[in-house]
């Protein structure tokens, strides 16, 4: 038995249970209170399991959040079209093509994701307002990819230099110019940093808070987000109804990642290991 094959401790996997089951523990808290009925939530000691569940909240959910629900979709998909038609072909040509200031414009965007949303946010208003874009889906979806393109060029850039240059030299020899190589060659190997690069900034505009109470509060179309305040009133909060809300907004981010897990592993340790 190699040391890798050792047994693990029982000690260590009994403090993995116990910081796993603290981790979700808001996760089950959520489910708890959205099955809670009004009468129950000031119970003392709280119910620590919904004995007697109503679905009341979800109800509302259903009733009042598909709109809110639509236009987040719409969101997330319109910035994770527009992360992808801008990181890509940025990141194959600091990968490969090398331009004249490639240091820079990576510490660029290094730079950029140490910007605080908040910050973002005001300067995004201050032009908004001017160009008449406060209160519209398309200017939340360039707000929300501001925030995914620097990761998304960062995480292909590593991937695409890891992509051997023969492939990219017998294209070119078969007659393929520099557009084909990187529609035809690159982008099929890239599919597992281009689904995690689609994945992170489907959840970044998924569940923005910042960008859409600054620039679209007053929307017809708001997002999910902004959704759950119509059960909070000044004198009464509908507590089951915010929780069914956030467990009903969850579950795409939840399946989503259950589903590409594989993919996303591959695409964030790619370019870290040169051979």
């Amino acid at each position: 038995m190699t040391r890798y094959q050792k047994r693990i401790p029982r000690w260590k996997t009994v403090t993995g249970i116990l910081l796993t089951a603290l981790m979700l523990f808001p996760v089950y808290w959520i489910f708890n209170v959205s099955l809670t009925r009004t009468q129950d939530m000031r119970a003392d000691p709280p119910h620590w399991f919904p004995w007697d569940p109503t679905f009341s909240g979800y109800a509302d959910v259903f009733r009042d959040q598909l709109p809110a629900l639509t236009t987040s979709l719409g969101i997330g998909l319109g910035c994770v079209a527009l992360t992808l038609a801008i990181s890509a072909p940025a990141a194959f040509a600091l990968a490969k093509l090398r331009p004249r200031g490639a240091g820079a414009l990576g510490f660029v965007l290094l730079v950029a994701q140490m910007i605080p949303s908040v910050v973002m946010a005001i300067g995004f208003y201050a032009i908004y307002v001017r160009l008449g874009w406060l209160n519209t889906i398309w200017g939340l979806i360039l707000a929300d990819s501001t925030i995914a393109v620097p990761f998304g060029v960062m995480v292909l850039t590593a991937f695409m230099s890891g992509i051997p240059r023969e492939l990219l030299q017998a294209a070119t020899i078969d007659g393929a110019g520099v557009w084909r190589s990187f529609r035809s060659v690159v982008l099929p190997l890239s599919r597992n940093a281009l689904l995690t690069v689609s994945l992170f900034a489907f959840l970044w505009a998924w569940s923005d808070f910042v960008f859409a109470s600054t620039l679209s509060r007053t929307a017809d179309a708001i997002p999910v987000t902004l959704g759950i305040y119509a059960y909070i009133g000044n004198n009464t909060t509908s507590w089951n109804s915010i929780m069914a809300t956030a467990a009903v907004a969850s579950v795409p981010a939840a399946v989503l990642l259950v589903v590409a897990q594989r993919f996303v592993a591959g695409g964030v340790t790619a370019g870290a290991v040169k051979d």
